[in-house]
């Protein structure tokens, strides 16, 4: 063994090795087949293993190591497992060269040539991408049949790691050839685009309202959703419904008052004082008012009031709303609940349906242009139900002050804060609200008017207001009390002032014609005028003719124009005694007559 050269293999991963225990006990006897001398006075050399050796002792450490050594020999079994073991190795082997593009196509000729077991499983433990310990356990294994089996597992684990290696990198050359895809056809496209005019359009309006959101000092929430919904409106044609729909939702959410608040009024003095011109008597709802005012001004983040205005028709409502707004400088919103049965009209549509919109809600308040108006919600008493839902459901949440803080509609899809606004709601009568909706509510009962307040609202509000309409003066008409007063008790018959407004309407038509047309240049209008102007009394007071009859008594009943007088007729005739009652009349109306009946019967002589 004195011509060979000993390779052998340290444990450790260091070259300096001092001591012999650093090195494994087996080693390979080799031939040095070419030595080059490097630049750096290193060397290279070329060398072909030839046999396997065991390291008995070694005699020399310095300058380099020398030993005695043992030549092995394998042990080899000429069976049919052993030739199976080779052609399997060989052929896995195979297999791994096409997978490793390291490994060269002429290793299957030179490995199909080999006819030695043994030699077949170094030659493809030497091409393996193995670590040294793994190597020199090949190296080690003297039987043949071992060293079969422990290359061809190595082969098994090398050809796992290369069918990864390859899957990795096909879905990288995928993922690669896809954005490449996507950037070639998005420059098509932009091509195309520039080309039909639309390009910069769309470039153009993507970046305003890129600049519209960045300045509009959105919630976090409605910012994320209009960046969102900005995203995909930047990747579609503008051709498309879908661009429509998105450019609308962003147009809305760029429109609400997110921020945007008007300063109150909180001079009481002031806000009494225009409450007071718009106005007369309605005590209890002004001073409600004005008190709301008072606690404004002490403690500025008090939520908005959830008032319920209660009363007949033509009691001033809906005006007093208005007033309201006026005093306090805030914008006003007055939304009709009658006949509205559909829920989607509270709380909109979702976008998924063709032709959505938002909510009254939400279109009132991009209307008002601020977060803080007074919002009416008219005849809430009018509130329907069918099978599209249940709209006083949906204003639970409106008219919630621990809700609505975060109202959702369905279109807009993004919380929006109610608590500064001023809901105020009307009705007639209370009946056919919801319990649920009536608590949330607080109820201020506006009652009708006698005949003197109607003759004093009718000189301070109605008339110079029909007068400025009709483009009269006060030189050209006048009205005396007493027609006021027969308009009031002849021609109308109502709880509030809306046909007394009408009458003075129809007036002031007759007298405006007269006037234009020369026939007249002064008109004065009195009660026996009245007949002429207004035509034939509508309403008669048949108190004083009827009541002194006998056999006729005055009773009270109530409409929804007020309180009324009820006669009743009685006349008597041969019979049983039977009480005979005529006409459409209540379980209390009959119990009364009956009454009075018994009465009269016992006091009878």
């Amino acid at each position: 063994m004195n011509n060979y050269l000993k390779n052998v293999l340290s444990k450790i991963s260091h070259q300096n090795h001092q001591v012999s225990r650093d090195l494994y006990e087996y080693a390979t006897a080799a031939v040095v087949l070419q030595m080059l001398r490097m630049p750096d006075n290193s060397a290279k050399m070329l060398v072909q293993g030839v046999r396997r050796i065991k390291i008995d002792e070694y005699v020399q450490k310095d300058p380099y190591f020398k030993a005695k050594v043992t030549a092995l020999e394998d042990t080899l079994e000429s069976d049919i497992e052993t030739e199976a073991l080779a052609r399997n190795a060989a052929d896995q082997f195979i297999r791994m060269i096409s997978m490793a593009p390291s490994l060269p196509e002429e290793l299957k000729i030179a490995i199909v040539n080999v006819d030695s077991p043994s030699r077949l499983a170094d030659m493809i433990a030497s091409h393996l991408n193995v670590s040294i310990a793994e190597k020199q356990q090949v190296l080690e294994s003297l039987n043949v049949k071992q060293r079969l089996q422990k290359v061809t597992a190595l082969i098994t684990s090398e050809m796992e790691v290369l069918e990864m290696a390859t899957k990795i990198q096909s879905q990288v050359k995928s993922e690669m050839e896809k954005g490449q895809r996507e950037y070639y056809l998005r420059q098509q496209l932009k091509a195309i685009q520039e080309e039909l005019g639309e390009g910069d359009e769309r470039t153009i309006e993507v970046k305003e309202l890129t600049k519209k959101i960045e300045e509009a000092k959105l919630p976090p929430e409605a910012k994320k959703e209009a960046e969102r919904e900005l995203n995909r409106l930047a990747k579609m044609p503008t051709a498309s419904a879908e661009y429509t729909v998105s450019r609308t939702y962003l147009d809305l959410i760029l429109a609400l008052p997110w921020s945007i608040s008007t300063t109150d009024s909180l001079d009481i003095q002031a806000a009494k004082k225009i409450l007071d011109e718009d106005h007369y008597d309605l005590e209890k709802v002004k001073e409600r008012i004005l008190e709301y005012l008072a606690v404004r001004k002490l403690k500025h983040d008090m939520k908005g009031p959830i008032l319920c205005f209660v009363g007949p028709p033509g009691t001033g409502k809906t005006s007093v709303g208005m007033s309201i707004a006026r005093a306090m400088g805030r914008k006003f919103v007055r939304m009709s609940l009658g006949g509205v049965r559909d829920e989607a009209e509270i709380r909109g549509h979702r976008r998924t349906y063709i032709g959505a919109l938002p909510g009254s809600i939400i279109q009132g308040l991009r209307k008002a242009g601020s977060n803080n108006p007074v919002f009416m919600l008219d005849e809430i008493d009018k509130l329907g139900a069918d099978f599209r839902g249940d709209p006083s459901a949906a204003l639970l949440e409106v008219l919630d002050p621990e809700q609505h803080h975060a109202f959702s509609d369905h279109y807009l899809d993004v919380p929006f804060d109610l608590s500064k606004v001023m809901f105020i709601t009307t009705a007639n009568i209370l009946d056919p609200v919801p319990p649920a909706l009536k608590d949330r509510m607080e109820v201020l009962e506006l009652p009708g008017y006698t005949a003197e307040e109607k003759v004093f609202i009718a000189k301070q509000f109605t008339i110079p207001k029909q007068f400025k309409e009709h483009g009269l003066t006060k030189e050209q008409i006048t009205i005396e009390d007493d027609a006021i007063r027969a308009i009031i008790s002849d021609y109308t018959r109502e709880a509030g002032i809306r046909n007394l407004e009408r009458e003075i309407a129809h007036i002031c038509r007759k007298a405006a014609k007269d006037i234009a047309s020369g026939e007249k240049k002064y008109v004065n209008v009195t009660a026996d005028l009245l007949h002429k102007l207004l035509g034939p009394i509508k309403f008669f007071s048949e108190v004083a003719e009827r009541t002194a009859e006998a056999g006729v008594a005055t009773g009270l009943a109530w409409t929804q124009a007020g309180g009324d007088i009820l006669f009743i007729e009685a006349t008597s005739m041969s019979g049983t005694g039977k009480l005979m009652l005529t006409g459409q009349l209540g379980d209390v109306m009959k119990e009364s007559a009956q009454a009075a009946m018994s009465y009269i019967r016992a006091k009878v002589k």
